[in-house]
C-alpha cells in the first residue's frame, strides 16, 4: 500500500477524530482482524479498512452534503434526509486523499460499511459487521451478535446483523436504505440457491 504505514495512519486519525470515535475505530480495526483471520480474508486490508472506516467523521454532520458535492458524490434524497450516511462515501475518498490508500477493496469496504450493498465481498461484510460489534459497542443485541461472530458462518452472522439493523431502523421510524435491503436479499437468495442444490 502506498502512502502511510499503519502507525502513521493511526497517528493522523487520532489528530482528526474525537477520542471516543478514535477508540471506536481502533476497536473496529481489532475486531476486523479477528474476523479476517477466522474467515481467511487479508488481515492487513481488514485492519486498515477497520481503522479508517469512520475517517470522514472528522466533519460535522451539517458539512457532509457539501463535502460530498465537492467530491462529485451523488446525494440522493435519502442521504439528504440523513446526511450522516454520507460519511461512508466521503470516507472512501478521504482514505485516498489523506492516508494514501490506493487499494480498491479497502476503499469499497469503507464506502459500504454503513448501509451495505449489492455483491458485498467478504471484506465488505467483515468491516460492516465489525462496526456493529467492536468492544466499545453496548446495546441489547450486541452479545448475541458477538457470539455469532465466533460461531456462525460469515453470511449467517451478516444476515442476522442486517435483519436486526433493518428492524431497529423501522422501529425508530427512519428510512431504510435500499442498499441494506439488497444486501440482505442477496444473502437470502444465495442461501435458497444452495439449499435447493442440496435437495436436488
Amino acid at each position: 500500500m502506498a502512502g502511510m504505514n499503519y502507525e502513521e495512519m493511526k497517528a493522523e486519525l487520532q489528530k482528526r477524530l474525537k477520542p471516543g470515535r478514535f477508540r471506536h475505530s481502533l476497536g473496529v480495526a481489532d475486531t476486523a482482524v479477528f474476523l479476517a483471520r477466522r474467515f481467511g480474508v487479508d488481515e492487513e486490508k481488514a485492519r486498515v479498512a477497520g481503522l479508517l472506516h469512520d475517517c470522514a467523521r472528522e466533519f460535522p454532520n451539517d458539512a457532509l452534503i457539501e463535502e460530498a458535492a465537492r467530491r462529485g458524490i451523488a446525494v440522493e434524497p435519502l442521504e439528504r434526509s440523513m446526511p450522516l450516511l454520507l460519511h461512508a462515501y466521503i470516507g472512501a475518498e478521504r482514505a485516498k486523499e489523506i492516508y494514501g490508500v490506493e487499494d480498491a477493496e479497502i476503499c469499497q469496504a469503507i464506502y459500504r460499511h454503513t448501509v451495505g450493498g449489492g455483491n458485498m465481498t467478504p471484506l465488505d461484510k467483515i468491516i460492516w459487521y465489525a462496526d456493529m460489534i467492536e468492544p466499545n459497542r453496548d446495546y441489547p443485541e450486541v452479545e448475541h451478535l458477538r457470539r455469532l461472530a465466533r460461531e456462525a458462518s460469515l453470511d449467517e452472522m451478516v444476515l442476522v446483523g442486517l435483519s436486526e439493523s433493518i428492524v431497529f431502523v423501522v422501529r425508530k421510524g427512519h428510512l431504510v436504505h435500499p442498499a441494506t435491503v439488497q444486501a440482505r436479499n442477496e444473502i437470502l437468495l444465495a442461501q435458497e440457491a444452495r439449499d435447493s442444490q442440496v435437495m436436488d
